[in-house]
């Protein structure tokens, strides 16, 4: 149950959520030890604990999530190299990674618990989780063609900039979508279909945040609420969740919605 108290900041977020559990398990690896290497240096400084099982199955090169004593997902280790761990940030800025890509489950099942993240170059993959649970977010609301999304920039120019992020952007604003953005003014991407939000605050400078909230709310049989939350702290490190829960879900979009 998400606390019924009124955040005062995008960091009051990480209050609510409860102690988590989590780890990813290699199961029947047969790719060599660099492979393993990318992985725990992938998670090196999280709470998400890493292990290594053979088991009597018949897949090899498996990447199972446990989530407090129970299988939540499970992913080829191979996909895994190929949306994450062999990826450069840069092919989401230059458009050479597809927005339609699939997120492998075992990342975007992550949800609900708290990373704390570092840039390029003190890490070359740390960050770039942020990146591709908000672009799995960024589809979630394309493919449901409604509701609205909220999406915080740091700086408008990247929406600009970033021929990647200026084409999933456009691609957004050409559904039935309620489109928001968020960021300081240095530019200003006037040709976007959305509502541009101009501001100079801390949490304007410093959030990277994606919600997305369906048009008639989270059903069984409709689309699913998501939100990205991250805080930049200190330079280049970033402590940060995202969550399907509707009610925390509709809770951060209300706070965007009041406060920025």
């Amino acid at each position: 149950m998400v606390a019924d108290v009124p955040q005062s900041s995008i960091r009051d977020f990480f209050a609510d959520l409860a102690d988590a559990s989590a780890s990813l398990v290699t199961v029947n690896r047969t790719r060599p030890e660099p492979v393993r290497d990318l992985l725990a240096d992938a998670f090196a400084t999280q709470s998400v604990e890493l292990s290594e099982r053979t088991l009597p199955t018949d897949g090899d090169d498996l990447l199972a999530l446990r989530k407090d004593g129970e299988i939540a997902a499970i992913s080829s280790l191979d996909r895994v190299m190929q949306s994450y761990l062999l990826v450069n940030a840069d092919q989401f800025r230059t458009s050479t990674r597809a927005f339609d890509d699939d997120v492998p489950a075992v990342l975007t099942n992550l949800d609900e618990t708290l990373f704390d993240l570092r840039g390029y170059p003190a890490s070359n993959k740390e960050k770039l989780l942020l990146v591709l649970i908000s672009r799995h977010i960024e589809r979630m609301a394309y493919e449901a063609g409604e509701g609205t999304i909220r999406s915080t920039f740091q700086r408008l120019s990247r929406l600009v900039d970033e021929f990647g992020t200026r084409q999933v952007y456009e691609r957004l604003s050409g559904r039935t979508l309620d489109v928001h953005v968020y960021g300081v003014p240095d530019e200003s991407p006037t040709w976007l279909d959305a509502t541009i939000h101009r501001g100079t605050s801390d949490e304007y400078r410093n959030s990277w945040c994606v919600v997305y909230r369906p048009a008639n709310g989270a059903t069984a049989d409709g689309p699913r609420s998501a939100a990205l939350v991250a805080n930049q702290y200190e330079p280049n490190r970033w402590r940060g969740f995202w969550t399907y829960d509707p009610e925390r879900v509709a809770r951060i979009d209300d706070y965007l919605e009041r406060a920025f």
